[in-house]
């Protein structure tokens, strides 16, 4: 079976079998197309679950800011571990810091959505923009101001 086939057909042994060429210096063998998209693949993943885990961060903060009754220690929880696995992401993939300040500003919008809809507080409970500076949504000292 040649290596094209073998990527729809058995995934984990395309990857074995590219993984031997390529340590060998085979490169003449090995499925460079398939490898190719499969590392592009997996730079989106981090940038999407960089951005997922920055969304859910920024709405438990807002939720934490505008609904203090409410505050809890899974609030917390969830705080501290979105902000563990963002760290991870980072201390990974360092680049991806680049795209913070944009994810920011593209994830807000869908933190309020989801904060509203969880609270079920007015839209306009919310600024149009992002309180927090990410420095801020980052650090592990940081909780909002009880509005």
């Amino acid at each position: 079976m040649n290596l094209e086939a073998e990527y729809d057909l058995d995934f984990y042994g395309w990857i074995s079998k590219n993984v031997e060429l390529l340590r060998c210096g085979s490169l003449s063998e090995i499925d460079a197309e398939h490898i190719a998209q499969e590392l592009e693949s997996m730079g989106k993943r981090d940038r999407r679950q960089l951005r997922s885990r920055l969304q859910v961060l920024i709405m438990h903060l807002l939720k934490w800011q505008y609904q203090p009754d409410k505050q809890s220690k899974s609030w917390l929880a969830t705080i501290d571990h979105q902000r563990d696995e963002i760290q991870s992401l980072l201390l990974d993939s360092p680049s991806l810091r680049r795209d913070l300040e944009t994810a920011l500003v593209t994830v807000y919008a869908k933190s309020v959505s989801d904060a509203q809809e969880e609270t079920s507080l007015p839209a306009t409970t919310f600024p149009l923009s992002c309180p927090f500076a990410l420095e801020e949504i980052l650090s592990s000292r940081f909780l909002p101001k009880v509005n």
